[in-house]
């Protein structure tokens, strides 16, 4: 079955075009990862150029992608210095040489050999004694451990790495997969435990119509949504609000804003129906937060004659799902970065839910597929 012209938010064009215009990526790229179009793409580029960077001032694309790459080898050595701070204690040729090895897959020995000031010619040199078979094995699957752990941004345990490794060729225990984890000093992030603090708030009680019941027999079926606090330096809180599809476990719209309103609330839920023709009967479960009771958004959930289910009074399990969501995007993304202000925030998050979660982190309770296989399954897109 084709599927049909997907229409596209405005905020989504735009943070498409930025990414582009970074220098980091290039068109196919962008049609791999976020699923649009090389000409589509094209066309945002043309119609949202050029880069404004003041209120008085624009730059070319040409003088822009140069400053981004100036920029990116600055990173790129300080990147190399961060990791190479045990080496630097010791500084034997055995243990730079070991730190170069096991970094090729992320960087080119030029930029490793300038960011350490080692001679790229001693380096070489180094590399004359010839292992045994044994060892190069051992080394080589290291190595396919660290490139699939460092593919996943460093989000995977064993079990999952195992799971990719075997996919891709290599054969492997999960046991295995630990003991290299274990002596490359790799280890996912890890979740902090949620702790539930009941409200205060006097909320009247309404129907739990989902009443924990998560599975659902295909898309555009049950719904939930809920509301994330995220902090930035020059903003303070800021607020996101997801929709998620319990089939596919896909986040299928969502609203990023500086004040937790009913109207951010509607939003998310405005941009989940964008490509759905018909949802009627499809239950949205939400908790009893006052964005979700409000007029504004019961308004909204009327119109589109959808059915409106609450978590019980105090009991975020009932909204298990999405609180899931919304604690993986923080242990993965959130917590692992400072943001400077809201934008750059914005930027984090879309990147996050459009490319890895949707469309690259595998899911257990799916079977170990991305949310994105689920639901082109569902739609028979091959």
């Amino acid at each position: 079955m084709a599927r049909s012209q997907k229409s596209y938010t405005p905020e989504f064009k735009q943070q498409l075009v930025d990414l582009y215009n970074t220098g980091n990526y290039s068109y196919p790229q962008l049609e791999q990862e976020y699923g649009v179009s090389k000409s589509t793409i094209v066309g945002w580029v043309k119609n949202l150029s050029p880069i404004k960077v003041s209120d008085s001032e624009t730059i070319s694309m040409k003088e822009y992608k140069a400053l981004q790459k100036k920029i990116r080898n600055l990173e790129i050595e300080n990147e190399i210095l961060k990791k190479a701070t045990a080496i630097f204690a010791k500084k034997s040729i055995e243990e730079y040489v070991t730190f170069i090895n096991s970094n090729l897959h992320l960087y080119t020995v030029k930029q490793l050999c300038n960011a350490l000031k080692f001679p790229r010619s001693t380096y070489y040199k180094a590399l004359v004694s010839v292992p045994s078979n044994k060892q190069l094995e051992y080394e080589e699957f290291s190595k396919k451990v660290i490139y699939q752990f460092n593919k996943y941004k460093q989000r995977y345990g064993a079990i999952k790495l195992q799971r990719v490794l075997s996919d891709a060729g290599t054969k492997c225990s999960i046991k295995r997969v630990q003991r290299h984890m274990v002596k490359n000093g790799l280890r996912s992030v890890v979740v902090k435990k949620y702790n539930h603090h009941s409200s205060k708030n006097n909320i009247p009680e309404k129907e739990n119509i989902l009443n924990r019941h998560f599975e659902a027999d295909t898309i555009n079926q049950k719904w939930c949504t809920d509301i994330t606090y995220i902090h930035v330096l020059k903003e303070g809180w800021t607020y996101l609000a997801s929709v998620m599809d319990l089939y596919t476990r896909k986040i299928i719209g969502y609203a990023y804003g500086k004040e937790i309103t009913a109207e951010l609330a509607k939003k998310a839920v405005e941009n989940a129906c964008l490509n759905v023709k018909n949802t009627k009967g499809i239950i949205l479960h939400s908790d009893l937060g006052v964005q979700y009771t409000s007029q504004l958004f019961e308004n909204y959930i009327n119109s589109k004659k959808m059915i409106h289910s609450f978590s019980h009074k105090g009991n975020p399990y009932d909204n298990a799902c999405i609180e899931s969501f919304h604690a993986t995007l923080k242990k993965e993304e959130i917590y692992r970065h400072t943001y400077r202000d809201f934008n750059e925030a914005n930027r984090a998050i879309f990147e996050y839910i459009e490319s890895w979660y949707n469309r690259i982190r595998i899911h257990s309770s799916i079977d170990f597929m991305t949310p994105q296989q689920k639901e082109d399954e569902a739609l028979g897109v091959a």
